[in-house]
């Protein structure tokens, strides 16, 4: 009986412990994500100014070639972060279909994960701030 008992307030223990850690990883990732994003949309409107609209500048801070492409391809991250359809256009004219080469071109696989969101009309479980 009390073995019985030891083990069912263990159990609970354990599930609630799992559950506090759980939610501490996801509070960590969409933190990660969300500055991620803003300094993105940051860097991109320092460049490419477009006064309240950051998506706007993150486009056209990824077509511009003056950029180097390891940082287009975080603008491209944030991009699909961002979840706007208006993207799209933009970031399918850099789809080749080839492997990567990112000392040559954009990555393929960043830009394919990105269009997917921007195409996804599913809301963002993480409740990221988009521009």
């Amino acid at each position: 009986m009390r073995l019985r008992r030891f083990l069912g307030r263990k159990t609970i223990l354990c599930l609630l412990s799992s559950l506090f850690l759980f939610t501490i990883a996801i509070g960590v990732l969409r933190h990660e994500i969300q500055s991620g994003l803003d300094r993105w949309c940051m860097t991109a409107q320092t460049a490419h100014p477009h006064p309240g609209d950051d998506v706007a500048a993150m486009l056209d801070y990824v077509q511009s070639e003056t950029h180097p492409l390891r940082e287009r391809n975080y603008v491209v991250w944030a991009l699909g972060q961002a979840r706007d359809p208006r993207g799209v256009p933009v970031l399918e004219r850099y789809l080749t279909g080839e492997p990567c080469n990112h000392a040559e071109c954009l990555c393929q696989g960043e830009l394919e994960k990105a269009i997917a969101l921007c195409k996804d009309p599913t809301p963002n479980l993480l409740r990221i701030r988009t521009p």
